[in-house]
């Protein structure tokens, strides 16, 4: 439990302080007095998702595979891995990149953007997503630093781009007039400097990457995919729920809009650290399960589900006495103000439902069945999101949206916990002790021959 509580609480303050950033965003955008700002945030943010849950599906894989080469002893392997995964992580960058400013406008459209809202969120989505090769090499980096277990340095790099985004959010905006613009060339400058403080411990500390080599990828890329594209598409499935979300907000005005982007910056903050647990546990897991020590792994799963407990129901208290003061900090209207006030209620303990599913993909992942936590994610934000939407707004309007939402959430919370308990109590668990004996067993008669 101590290194469950460590690694997540160190690797939250990192996220915490992009996540807090990102929050005093929104307020500073709704200072400006115009909801179609604020709206543009909120439709902008959902293809910002995207790209964000790319970079860290990357990053799960490159902290699985890495995990396990140094669970095993195979060090060099691992470095040569973690240059392999990056090299692959940035070309695909490049190509989701250049196909997503190509479609910008019609996926905004098709999200139910419009006119001057429409306009504000493509300019800022332009600043924005020519640096994800950038984010992704970030982000990679990061989950090398966990996979090492320096949770510490991983949480100062993270640390370091929240502090740069601060720093530069109110001089863009206010000092130099930029509104918009402004927050998306802090939000540049910041992933430059994630990246730089990301990559100089792995360089210079852990000498964590070998000579890149495109041979050397493509005759890894199938381990690589076999691990990354499950991860990938289990993140991608969170953005298209959210972009149905926001379509369906997008039915109520602006102002309902304005109000679930006012959401979307206020949950990573309260729970940024069920976010961070998830990479957190991962590592863990994977040195656990790579040492072969399947007693250890399942421990680990049961005492981050209760770190999740005793978190969220902490936090949601916190936000109902601060219903109102979140409200008035937003100067939110009518329709913006019934969504946070409820989700500043019932919805936030639901929390501890997505704390559920992001523990037991962790676990999907390091254990070799990746798929289940793609299957988890795609239920829950395909069936999970759209069919509880659909019978709770005609009945609840906006504030069915979430509700809907929070629903499939709990539906699928207990479809992984199923999922986790099967596969932690499969013979194959234990799987991994084989090549770690058989190392040991292989010092053990060279030192007896020498």
């Amino acid at each position: 439990m101590k290194h469950v509580s460590t690694m997540s609480f160190t690797a939250s303050i990192g996220l915490l302080a992009i996540f807090a950033v990102d929050f005093v965003d929104m307020i500073f955008i709704s200072m400006l007095g115009h909801a179609e700002l604020a709206a543009a945030i909120g439709y902008a943010g959902t293809l910002l998702f995207v790209s964000s849950s790319i970079s860290i599906g990357m990053s799960i894989a490159a902290g699985v595979i890495v995990s396990r080469g140094i669970g095993n002893g195979h060090t060099e392997k691992a470095a040569q891995s973690a240059s392999n995964v990056a090299l692959f992580g940035v070309i695909s960058a490049v190509i989701i990149c250049s196909l997503m400013l190509t479609f910008i406008n019609p996926i905004l459209e098709f999200l139910g953007a419009k006119g001057e809202t429409l306009h504000l969120a493509s300019n800022y989505l332009r600043i924005i997503l020519p640096t994800m090769p950038i984010m992704m090499i970030a982000m990679i980096a990061n989950g090398l630093l966990r996979a090492h277990g320096d949770a510490k340095r991983a949480m100062y790099a993270t640390l370091a781009g929240g502090i740069v985004n601060a720093i530069l959010d109110p001089i863009f905006i206010f000092a130099f007039n930029l509104d918009l613009t402004g927050a998306a060339m802090a939000s540049v400058c910041a992933r430059i400097a994630m990246m730089m403080a990301s990559l100089w411990p792995m360089i210079r500390i852990y000498n964590g990457f070998a000579k890149p080599s495109l041979r050397s990828m493509t005759g890894e890329i199938r381990e690589i995919n076999g691990i990354a594209a499950p991860a990938v598409l289990a993140n991608i499935a969170t953005p298209i729920g959210s972009s149905f979300v926001t379509r369906s907000m997008a039915e109520f005005g602006d102002n309902a809009v304005a109000g679930a982007a006012i959401i979307g910056r206020l949950v990573p903050v309260a729970f940024s650290v069920v976010f961070a647990l998830s990479g957190a546990i991962g590592p863990i897991i994977g040195q656990n399960a790579g040492a072969g020590n399947p007693a250890r792994v399942k421990e680990a799963y049961i005492d981050a589900l209760k770190f999740t407990a005793i978190y969220v129901i902490a936090i949601s208290l916190v936000l109902f006495i601060l219903r109102q003061p979140i409200i008035a900090l937003f100067n939110a209207g009518d329709e913006a103000r019934s969504l946070i006030l409820l989700f500043c209620g019932p919805i936030s303990l639901t929390y501890f439902f997505v704390g559920i599913i992001f523990v037991s993909n962790a676990s999907f992942n390091n254990l070799n069945h990746p798929f289940y936590s793609t299957w988890v994610n795609w239920g829950r934000n395909t069936v999970g999101t759209f069919l509880p939407i659909m019978l709770c707004t005609p009945i609840w309007g906006a504030s069915g949206v979430l509700i809907g939402q929070a629903l499939g959430s709990v539906v699928f919370a207990f479809v992984s916990l199923y999922l986790a308990k099967t596969v932690m109590n499969a013979p194959h668990t234990a799987s991994h002790k084989e090549p770690f004996l058989a190392n040991m067993r292989n010092h053990i008669v060279s030192g007896r021959r020498h």
